[in-house]
């Protein structure tokens, strides 16, 4: 009886959606593999101080998964020095990405670029293979382009566009197949990283039009392709997986027969324990994703973030019963003592303080890409007429420069936000 508390509420950066005030999830077994639980992070494809540019097509544009993507490198390493730069623009294609590479991508001095084309270049139709020799060779171009200039890149498939709701879907689904099929090989080529998010998502999709065929309940893409925010994590999670993103917040183990207890990932002082309470402080390095209502429709499609988000309590010695697990005195979840037993997930509760603080985040960092999509639309891409061009080149440098400057001391604000914080657990009889 595995019950977690909810309560909650997401803004997006151009977008808000309220959380309830308390439901109930059902977790499956949150048990992620031993490898997994030990957080190992030395194949996980962003590093601290990385300079991070996404860069890709309206998709990309929304803010929506390179937000959740920074939202998780930013509570799981919260002195990881990252900056985040989005360049996303709607419409784009490969052909448009390479001739903007230089400016949009390579003069922000990245170590890490992602790499988000292919949903316009396949035309929504049926598969043309003049259009994806034009998509396989500009790709190419912009490999050639970051591995000339030493940065790492992660080469993407799309998102494959969901059947339920999108016109044509089911001829366009197929041929994307086919467009992106070169992309892996491109990308051993030129010895860079590939997530087939392509495939991920279509067996998510695949697996939605069964539990859910007209489309009420689990929804990605408000449109078949483009994400609403359940979408934006459904390809997070895809592209962090697919990255090796390290699993563990943290794990806390208590015995109460011997009253001692380990961490991994965390510190925990003052143990008090009988044998049907616990009580202790517990200090974590990091925070959980703060889990919002609208991916809720999402965790059954995305192994309910067992292999992203374990924020892990194991209890062993309780007497038989139901218990309460509160932090800082507020309930968030409902176990059984033999649940308890063999560990159970906190990362998907969404109430309490831990939940709370990392949900700060997030809402600080949409603020912040706020100022990140105001720099790139209005100053990156700025044109100006004939008659201020020697204007604009003289003075464009400097504005970048005072923009970024003020996205950095943001960041600097958002890294303060996710400071560990001592809280209190208690694990009690349930009323």
């Amino acid at each position: 009886m595995v019950r977690l508390l909810a309560s909650a509420a997401f803004v997006s950066v151009f977008a808000v959606g309220l959380a309830p005030t308390h439901p109930t999830l059902q977790a499956a077994d949150p048990q992620p593999t031993s490898a997994a639980r030990e957080g190992v992070a030395k194949d996980f494809f962003f590093k601290p101080n990385d300079r991070i540019v996404f860069l890709g097509d309206s998709i990309t544009a929304q803010y929506q998964y390179s937000t959740y993507i920074e939202l998780y490198l930013t509570t799981r390493m919260p002195k990881g020095n990252f900056t985040f730069i989005n360049a996303g623009i709607g419409g784009d294609t490969a052909n448009g990405g390479a001739n903007r590479f230089q400016t949009h991508v390579l003069a922000e001095k990245p170590t890490a670029i992602t790499i988000n084309f292919g949903m316009n270049d396949g035309g929504y139709g049926a598969f043309n293979p003049q259009a994806n020799k034009v998509f396989v060779e500009k790709t190419g171009a912009m490999l050639d382009l970051a591995n000339k200039a030493g940065a790492r890149v992660a080469l993407l498939s799309p998102n494959a566009v969901d059947r339920r709701n999108k016109s044509n879907g089911k001829q366009y689904v197929e041929t994307q197949k086919e467009f992106y099929a070169p992309l892996k090989d491109l990308a051993t080529k030129h010895k860079v990283s590939f997530v087939d998010q392509y495939a991920i998502t279509r067996a998510a999709t695949d697996k939605m039009e069964v539990d859910d065929p007209m489309a009420k309940k689990a929804v990605p893409y408000y449109d078949g392709f483009h994400t609403s925010p359940p979408g934006g994590m459904l390809m997070a999670h895809a592209i962090l997986t697919g990255l090796h993103a390290p699993v563990l917040v943290s794990d806390v183990s208590v015995d109460v027969k011997s009253s001692q207890a380990a961490g991994k990932g965390c510190k925990v002082d003052g143990l008090e324990v009988t044998p049907t309470s616990v009580t202790f402080t517990r200090t974590d390095d990091a925070l959980p994703l703060p889990v919002q209502k609208d991916w809720l429709p999402m965790l059954p499609y995305t192994n309910e973030l067992k292999d992203l988000n374990y924020y892990g309590l194991t209890v062993q010695g309780l007497k038989d019963g139901d218990y309460t697990v509160s932090i800082g005195g507020t309930a968030v979840g409902k176990f059984s003592a033999a649940e308890l037993g063999k560990g159970v997930n906190l990362g998907n509760a969404t109430t309490g303080p831990v939940w709370e603080q990392s949900n700060k985040v997030l809402q600080a960092i949409n603020a912040k890409n706020n100022m990140v999509a105001q720099r790139f639309f209005g100053v990156v891409m700025f044109n100006a007429p004939d008659w201020l061009a020697d204007v604009a080149t003289e003075r464009k440098p400097a504005e970048l420069k005072k923009r970024m400057d003020k996205i950095d001391a943001a960041q600097a604000e958002i890294y303060k936000l996710a400071a560990p914080v001592a809280r209190k657990f208690e694990i009690k009889p349930a009323q």
